[in-house]
């Protein structure tokens, strides 16, 4: 049986019940439309992805995350609500690591990458959202979480080049004009 995916309105019904902030309601719109967009682009390239998926997952993503352990207290409430699928990638989307290679990406690795390229509710790209979070760290008193970051920019690059490639455009060319709603 197919799971049943929470459409965008009961997305945001959701996100504004649990009280997540404006901010983040925007934040999570803009790494869903990132998301579905890559994913539609690389599904008319014989991809078989689900975008319902993603984007759901995308929109609940950070749910919680004005509270501790975020990805955690997230992965709880779309599990008690039945959303299996979406709490898996919730769970991970903070750590998550290794991206797949481009021939065996999965909606995880999309809404991943997605959170990876948007700041606040902006698609910046890669460079500057890696920017953003490492200068964040380094105000946050973590100046040795830039090896890391930087570690884990490199896996997300080389994804996003195998969809570059894929493509035939770059993504910051896909992500060009306006918003995505499935």
């Amino acid at each position: 049986m197919k799971q049943q995916h929470p459409d965008r309105q009961e997305c945001l019904r959701l996100l504004k019940e649990y009280g997540t902030p404006e901010h983040v309601i925007r934040h999570c719109m803009a790494v869903a439309d990132t998301a579905v967009r890559i994913g539609r682009a690389l599904n008319e390239h014989g991809y078989h992805l689900y975008l319902e998926l993603i984007q759901a997952a995308a929109l609940i993503h950070d749910i919680a995350r004005v509270e501790n352990e975020h990805w955690e207290k997230g992965y709880q409430m779309a599990r008690n609500l039945g959303y299996n699928q979406e709490a898996d990638i919730i769970r991970v989307h903070m750590n998550y690591s290794p991206f797949s290679p481009v021939e065996h990406v999965t909606e995880t690795d999309l809404v991943c990458l997605g959170d990876r390229t948007v700041k606040e509710d902006e698609y910046v790209g890669l460079d500057r959202r890696m920017e953003y979070i490492i200068e964040k760290a380094r105000k946050q008193g973590h100046p040795e979480a830039e090896k890391r970051i930087l570690e884990k920019k490199q896996e997300a690059r080389l994804l996003l080049d195998g969809i570059e490639r894929t493509i035939g455009m770059t993504v910051d060319q896909l992500m060009e004009g306006g918003q995505t709603v499935i």
